[in-house]
């Protein structure tokens, strides 16, 4: 990576689920005359000083031949049944690897069709405006992705088990949480109906 500055957000963007409840790669539904997981990327992308790794698992092969973007590193998660925490520790070594000193990162999931590169400027500069080291999106009386956490986070997303996202860690340190209103955040493609709504 040519500026390896500890200053770059690295944007983890989670791919590699199976979308059981789908039936088919949700990552490669038709969405915005691209799909659900390029829309996410191309936002995640026109963040300024960040760089974008997508942990793929399920249907690596097929997404990495759609995405075909040299801007984005993949990062292929083999554990990816095991849950969501595999990929989040995939995603995390990947971006210690490429950036060690990296200072933030924001974790980001591929089925929120709403999400925008505003919605990743917000965290970050929320982060930056209130001190806090975890920026978590607000919605539906929750708070969950996409969520900012600072490098002193790291090691306990290294430590997540089996089905465990961030989640676990905004609840832990909730003092060290702002919340940053996401709308339509909670609106996620899990089932055909869910994404028949989205196209109608």
């Amino acid at each position: 990576m040519k500026n390896n500055s500890q200053n770059k957000t690295g944007i983890i963007v989670l791919a590699a689920g199976n979308s059981s409840r789908l039936g088919r790669p949700k990552q490669l539904l038709k969405y915005k005359e691209t799909t659900l997981l390029k829309n996410t990327i191309l936002e995640a992308l026109k963040v300024e000083n960040s760089f974008v790794i997508v942990v793929t698992g399920s249907s690596h092969i097929l997404i990495q031949k759609e995405l075909n973007l040299s801007e984005i590193i993949f990062s292929f998660n083999p554990e990816w049944e095991s849950g969501m925490s595999s990929s989040i520790l995939k995603g995390i070594s990947e971006l210690l690897r490429l950036n060690p000193d990296c200072q933030q990162s924001i974790i980001a999931v591929c089925d929120q069709p709403y999400v925008t590169n505003s919605v990743f400027e917000n965290l970050i500069d929320e982060s930056k405006k209130t001190g806090k080291g975890i920026a978590a999106s607000a919605y539906s009386e929750t708070l969950g992705t996409p969520v900012l956490f600072h490098q002193k986070y790291f090691s306990e997303l290294l430590e997540l088990k089996g089905q465990e996202g961030a989640k676990k860690l905004i609840k832990k340190y909730i003092h060290d949480v702002v919340s940053v209103p996401f709308e339509r955040g909670n609106i996620d493609i899990d089932t055909e109906e869910d994404y028949s709504k989205l196209i109608s």
